[in-house]
């Protein structure tokens, strides 16, 4: 059962993807239909982080308000009728609107999905069923790409596939059930103990019940947003906005959202080549999203933290050198340098912010923990993305991507002093660690 949580949970993160993909696939079609400025490009491309940033605002409030599962169908509703009205769309006014609904539904959804499937997942394998959801972007983004060259120009097209997910989405959260961790916190017991059942842990339900109901008389009722600060909840609260303040800074909504566009930079001449280039980008992305789903719980959260920020910033300062020498060879380094960064990314920086603010926050405070850490997701990629085009003409290939390799060094410092290694420790453990008042970057000791 919890490989069906994650399978359908999931479609949610396919839809994240897709939705952030399909706009490097369809600019060149819009050129052609409508008159677009780079103002009003930036605004459409930026327009899905955008709401995505409101819509982490309310995700965790809804999730905890009406459940995971009620904000998971709420999305997949906004999803559908999101993309519907952007098929439709008769101005870039309109399209921009219609995107921002579906940043709305990504971002309730980046904070409802890893929620859900962490909530239900045995904690052996918590690393890897929540990794499904970043596999699931990534397997979004590469259907962008293989959309937006096997649609090129029809870019109406593009938009309206994504309507059909959304559907089955909604439809079938409706058939599950909600997280055995929320049923308690409502005082619906025997709703937990089935849901544990129907988890696989009839031989263990008896046991979680009690650790979760622990949990939460050691825990204040009512969270409020305060309590993020407080001296129990900071380290969690620094480790989850950290992780994504620096993922975002590493660069990867720029390569994603502009993909066709770094490549033209790197010397690719023909749209069509881009295209293909972008999508060999996509190919390397699920793939690697893969090798880390299967290491993920082996080898460890720190360790596979390290061999992304060094790997992404080893590869984008090699991009830098090549495109800041005017290399003759520039279009060949950048795609090898480019491919290399992604692997980093999708083997660890990817996965692992999501999968951590699933984790390290006391139940009390969960939703709105992860909604504070998407807040700060959506808006440094929305930042990093409005950001990218302008950056791009001023100081060139060479001074972003230099840029980018500085924030994935300081992330290899970040994880050193304050990440702690959760590979293996219930959420249980995680929250006693907090509360224990000892470095949360020690809990592997203790666990």
């Amino acid at each position: 059962m919890p490989y069906i949580v994650a399978i359908i949970a999931g479609i949610s993160g396919f839809l994240f993807g897709y939705d952030e993909g399909v706009i490097a696939g369809a600019l060149s079609g819009l050129r052609h239909e409508f008159t677009v400025s780079p103002l009003l490009e930036g605004c459409m491309t930026a327009a899905v982080p955008f709401g995505a940033l409101f819509g982490s605002l309310a995700g965790g409030w809804l999730a905890d308000r009406y459940g995971r599962r009620g904000a998971l169908i709420l999305a997949g509703i906004l999803f559908s009728a999101g993309a519907a009205v952007s098929s439709l769309a008769w101005d870039c006014t309109s399209l921009t609107t219609a995107r921002l609904a579906i940043g709305l539904a990504i971002g309730l959804a980046a904070v409802a999905a890893p929620l859900y499937i962490s909530e239900n997942a045995p904690a052996r394998h918590r690393g890897m069923l929540v990794s499904f959801y970043q596999l699931a972007i990534t397997l979004g983004i590469l259907g962008a790409y293989i959309a937006g060259y096997g649609l090129e120009g029809s870019w109406r097209t593009m938009f309206a596939i994504g309507m059909a997910p959304g559907v089955v989405l909604a439809a079938a959260m409706t058939t599950m059930h909600d997280t055995p961790r929320w049923l308690m916190l409502r005082g619906r017991t025997e709703d937990a103990h089935a849901a544990l059942i129907q988890n696989g842990l009839a031989g263990q339900a008896n046991a979680e019940l009690q650790a979760i109901r622990r949990s939460i008389a050691a825990t204040p009722r009512a969270a409020r947003w305060s309590a993020l600060f407080s001296r129990r909840v900071l380290p969690a609260t620094i480790v989850a906005v950290g992780l994504f303040v620096l993922q975002q800074l590493s660069g990867i909504n720029a390569v994603i959202y502009y993909a066709p566009l770094v490549f033209r930079e790197a010397g690719f001449d023909s749209h069509g080549a881009q295209l293909l280039a972008t999508i060999g980008i996509g190919v390397v992305n699920v793939a690697m999203t893969l090798v880390s789903m299967a290491l993920i719980d082996r080898i460890g959260r720190r360790r596979m933290l390290y061999i992304g920020f060094v790997g992404a910033a080893l590869s984008l300062t090699v991009i830098a050198c090549a495109a800041a020498s005017d290399s003759p060879w520039l279009n060949a380094v950048a795609f090898a340098g480019l491919l290399a960064y992604i692997a980093a990314f999708a083997i660890s920086i990817g996965p692992l912010p999501w999968l951590m603010m699933a984790e390290i926050f006391p139940i009390d405070v969960r939703p709105l923990g992860m909604g504070l850490a998407s807040i700060a997701n959506w808006t440094f990629n929305a930042l990093v993305v409005f950001a990218f085009p302008a950056l791009l003409g001023g100081i060139g290939l060479a001074g972003v991507f230099a840029g980018f390799a500085i924030a994935c060094l300081v992330g290899v410092a970040f994880t050193w002093a304050l990440v702690p290694e959760t590979s293996g420790a219930s959420l249980e453990d995680i929250e006693a660690q907090l509360s224990s008042g000892e470095r949360f970057r020690d809990l592997a000791r203790a666990a």
